[in-house]
């Protein structure tokens, strides 16, 4: 394919299929740890209207889908789709570690209106590539929607390898890849070799993935920090790259206090800290500790995050 674009302008592919600025939305807690969907859907329209986002990510590990059930992640989504659905793309989370849990998910996501599905690689029982793949495009085999396949061998134990990236990207279902597994070769590779579209799935290199060819983000910070990461991306596809590395130099202590715990704990407490929906965090997590969220505020305050005085 010929590339028409100026020679020292940023390269970037032409679609992105879901926006370029996602965020995986949190899911907020009652304190009696039951699901808030009355502050989700406060919550998903604080993230498309205030902090920029193009799209959500609803139950995916950010949204504790290992500890909510079938029913309420259902109700959660059409709770965010009817909030926020006619101007955001809504991706569902369904993918677990089972494949035949992950079709019937696939399909309640469909009648449920979302507008394309996050898959992450089945976690724990670490399938090998043959398997991993078979996987995949069973679960592709019965979507209507548009797939994001979601790498993150961090947390799953298994990456998705280059070449089963290659061979998966002939399916007309998987279009996108939530790069968190930090491989500079092997996602080069990949863009190089297939029309898959890549968002940064690890914040702190959000920065540097857009320059291998990443569309967008899919989020953590931006729940905090989503207008900005969102002009990050602007300045970046309009050539302003010293502009977009001061952003990204700008964001870096909102990126560490957002992550010295894990990263849904610490949005949590960052969101009540900034009096938005967040609430609890569900068991084997633990909310953050008094220590903690002083320091966050520290960290947020650091980033120029404005937070109410306490």
């Amino acid at each position: 394919m010929t590339n028409s674009t100026p020679a020292d302008a940023p390269a970037a592919p032409a679609t992105a299929p879901f926006g370029r600025m996602l965020t995986a939305m949190i899911t907020p807690m009652r304190p009696d740890g039951a699901v808030d969907y009355d502050g989700a859907a406060r919550l998903a329209s604080y993230l498309v209207d205030d902090m920029r986002n193009d799209g959500l990510v609803i139950s995916g590990t950010t949204g504790e889908s290992p500890t909510t059930t079938d029913e309420e992640q259902d109700r959660l989504l059409r709770t965010v789709v009817e909030a926020v659905g006619d101007r955001a793309s809504i991706v569902a989370g369904v993918g677990t570690n089972d494949t035949a849990h992950t079709k019937e998910l696939t399909r309640k996501a469909q009648q449920a209106g979302a507008d394309g599905l996050l898959v992450v690689t089945p976690y724990y029982s670490k399938p090998p590539q043959p398997a991993l793949e078979a996987h995949f495009r069973a679960v592709a085999d019965v979507a209507e929607l548009p797939v994001m396949l979601y790498d993150i061998p961090g947390r799953t134990g298994t990456p998705i390898a280059t070449e089963t990236l290659i061979r998966l990207a002939d399916h007309e279902n998987i279009v996108a890849v939530k790069d968190a597994k930090e491989d500079v070769a092997g996602t080069s590779e990949v863009l190089a070799r297939t029309d898959l579209v890549y968002y940064c799935g690890t914040d702190m290199v959000n920065l540097p993935w857009l320059s291998l060819g990443a569309v967008g983000f899919v989020s953590v910070v931006g729940h905090v920090v989503g207008d900005r990461l969102h002009e990050m991306i602007d300045e970046f596809e309009a050539g302003q790259v010293g502009r977009a590395r001061e952003l990204h130099l700008a964001l870096l202590p909102v990126y560490t206090g957002l992550f010295r715990n894990q990263g849904l704990v610490m949005t949590k407490a960052a969101l009540n800290l900034l009096g938005l929906p967040g609430g609890p965090v569900r068991a084997p997590l633990a909310d953050a500790t008094a220590a903690e969220i002083a320091r966050l505020r520290e960290d947020l305050e650091a980033g120029g995050i404005k937070l109410p005085t306490s």
